[in-house]
């Protein structure tokens, strides 16, 4: 099962640079974890979490709770 990370920065009107900047990480950092292949064991850490928490102004866990409910793939 894979996060579709780039259909919520669409649906958030989010850039990666904006994610990256709003939770104080590097563009590099964050540009590669959102492109690298997924596996069911990697899908996302707690850095992407929180920036992108940072980024909608919400709390880890409801980034988290979206992500499953509304983004996660076969």
């Amino acid at each position: 099962m894979e996060i579709d990370i780039k259909a919520y920065l669409i649906d958030h009107n989010l850039t990666i640079y904006q994610v990256a900047k709003a939770g104080g990480y590097g563009y590099t950092t964050i540009h590669k974890s959102f492109n690298k292949p997924q596996s069911d064991a990697t899908s996302l850490n707690l850095r992407d979490l929180d920036a992108l928490a940072q980024a909608t102004q919400s709390s880890m866990w409801e980034v988290l709770k979206e992500l499953e409910t509304d983004y996660l793939e076969d």
